[in-house]
């Protein structure tokens, strides 16, 4: 039988442990083409590059592995992939991270890697981004394992509802629980902006904050987190408020 298609991005970079510890994971699945970053791209979200030129250069990191490298966002690199290096033919599926950092809750707003993974749905790919919750460079991947590829198989097996994908985090911890199929917490980041000065005298400004959780559910994200599971949420990108949509219709928009 001729072995999966699998796209494997990130928004960490091309050199971040994450995504070769991913890679290692998709090689007994399937045929392996990496596109990433050429450099960190975190928080980038849904981001594209359209006021200057993209590079996409072949490397070699991973002996086997077919691997390129993209100057622009992880979206531009799936675009990329899509038309340039897969010439309109898709993979069997879309593999984004190992994230160094959870994305639960709000955070799929802000993440490069998730926003990889949507660029997938949109494409029709079966996608998937994972996330861990450690940003150490030395973050241990290996329990992770059998959960990321039960997951990779599952979705080559049955792929994913149209519109459909999945946001899989997992807690920091030597052995992981098990699977809850959840649903995206309340919860977000109650931020501030540390203001300092440089030697000119002119104000900066560092991003901080802290998370807080409005919700009590436990059918969430970040309650299995906190149980010691991994957290599968299904995402969808279409961002239309059905529910809205009747309160809508009984206003009075006359002008």
């Amino acid at each position: 039988m001729k072995k999966p298609v699998i796209l494997v991005v990130n928004d960490d970079g091309i050199d971040a442990p994450g995504i070769k510890a991913l890679i290692d994971m998709m090689l007994p699945l399937g045929d392996v083409t990496v596109v990433a970053p050429d450099s960190p791209q975190s928080g980038m979200g849904h981001a594209i590059t359209i006021g200057k030129p993209l590079r996409l250069d072949k490397v070699h990191i991973y002996p086997g592995v077919e691997m390129y490298k993209c100057s622009g966002t992880p979206v531009d690199c799936v675009k990329l992939a899509v038309n340039k290096i897969f010439k309109g033919k898709k993979p069997d599926l879309c593999v984004s991270g190992i994230n160094h950092g959870l994305n639960n809750s709000i955070n799929v707003i802000y993440s490069g890697t998730m926003s990889a993974a949507v660029e997938g749905a949109i494409e029709s790919i079966p996608s998937v981004g994972f996330s861990l919750d450690d940003f150490g460079y030395d973050a241990d991947f290996s329990p992770l394992k059998p959960i990321v590829q039960a997951v990779a198989r599952q979705v080559l097996a049955n792929s994913l509802p149209v519109g459909t994908l999945l946001n899989v985090n997992f807690p920091k911890a030597e052995k992981i629980k098990g699977i809850k199929i959840c649903r995206q917490a309340n919860a977000k980041w109650a931020e501030e902006f540390d203001e300092r000065q440089d030697p000119y005298k002119r104000n900066y400004y560092w991003l901080t904050g802290v998370f807080q959780n409005n919700d009590q559910g436990e059918d969430t994200d970040v309650y299995a987190l906190e149980q010691g599971f991994a957290s599968v949420v299904p995402v969808q990108f279409d961002m239309t408020a059905h529910h809205a949509i009747q309160t809508l219709n009984t206003w009075n928009f006359d002008v």
